[in-house]
């Protein structure tokens, strides 16, 4: 509890004299849930890339779920006022033009600790080669208290940032998660999702969908409608996600892509299994193809993961609806984000 308030202490004291990264305004209110809705959509050359990272991390031995594990933070700088922080690169290509970014985080406010709420809707943010900045939440955050948890999801517009940066890794601090041990345990983690705009590239659609639901044993199913054109076969794109308490382990969590009315594909590769997909890591195409410091592959509950949407397209679609889904693990959902070819 002690360290719990001196971080709080010196997190306000930072946070103060640092410049702002969005503009100045009253924090936005809280939601218990927040229907998902489309965030961002475009028809343009180019395409979505993301950077994402975990602000926790289990002792030593902790390999598996996180629940009763003990959880503590990530803190990779070498600022004596930040309690976390973690790195993650945005692969931005060269000559690409940033036309959208937005930064997501969140996590367990309740663990062997209790976060104030108050906290949520700010973090601070770095570009590369920079200086924090104060980051504050500019639309209805997502907070729950539920199966013995106390989430949260925020998000803030960083399109203006973003641009004008240099390539290289982002760090994201001060991420409101709480660290000890409970039935439940910790999580909490952040992705920075940006659409970019260059003429070598395939024209695609891209879209992204945000929210706060959850799902577990007697939710019931999230169905998304991300995208309701048809498409060719051998389609190529691919469909990201942003969820919170995945335990590696338990099985019964699923992703699915349905094209059709009567035909739906589950999402799966290499690091991600078809029916425990929110199993806590940060991959791509089944790889961590990004650069992270720390690089973990076990998130401790916290996922960030893209997928390969060419074998759910294999055969056209009608339309790009997700439906997600937990049998025995309850999951916080924060976002989706899509890309796919579009052939004229």
């Amino acid at each position: 509890m002690r360290r719990s308030v001196l971080c709080a202490l010196s997190c306000a004291a930072l946070s103060a004299a640092l410049p702002v990264a969005s503009a100045v305004a009253p924090q936005p209110g809280e939601a218990a849930r927040v229907p998902f809705l489309p965030r961002y959509q475009a028809e343009q050359h180019g395409g979505i890339v993301r950077a994402a990272n975990t602000s926790a991390k289990g002792t030593e031995g902790t390999e598996s779920v996180n629940d009763g594990s003990s959880i503590t933070y990530v803190d990779v700088d070498s600022d004596p006022n930040t309690y976390n922080s973690s790195r993650a690169e945005l692969r931005v290509p060269e000559g690409a033009r940033v036309s959208w970014a937005r930064l997501y985080w969140g996590g367990n406010l309740r663990v062997g600790e209790q976060k104030p709420p108050k906290d949520n809707g700010r973090v601070l943010i770095a570009e590369p080669g920079g200086q924090y900045k104060a980051l504050l939440a500019d639309t209805l955050i997502g907070h729950r208290t539920a199966v013995g948890a106390d989430a949260f999801q925020a998000s803030a517009d960083v399109t203006e940032l973003v641009r004008s940066a240099r390539s290289g890794q982002w760090t994201v601090a001060q991420v409101n998660v709480a660290m000890g041990s409970s039935r439940v345990g910790g999580w909490g983690g952040w992705t920075l999702v940006a659409a970019y705009e260059k003429d070598s590239e395939p024209l695609r659609r891209l879209g992204v969908w945000d929210g706060f639901e959850t799902v577990g044993p007697g939710d019931g199913e999230l169905r998304v409608p991300v995208d309701e054109n048809s498409y060719p076969k051998d389609t190529g794109g691919q469909l990201g996600v942003i969820a919170y308490d995945g335990d590696r382990g338990t099985s019964g969590d699923y992703l699915a892509v349905e094209t059709s009315s009567s035909k739906s594909v589950l999402m799966a590769d290499s690091a991600n299994s078809a029916d425990d997909v929110m199993n806590s890591s940060i991959t791509e195409f089944g790889t961590g193809r990004t650069v992270r410091f720390p690089d973990g592959t076990n998130t401790l509950g916290y996922d960030s993961d893209v997928f390969d949407l060419r074998g759910a397209l294999r055969e056209g679609a009608d339309r790009v609806h997700v439906r997600f889904g937990s049998r025995k693990d309850t999951v916080w959902l924060g976002a989706l984000f899509l890309q796919a070819d579009v052939r004229r």
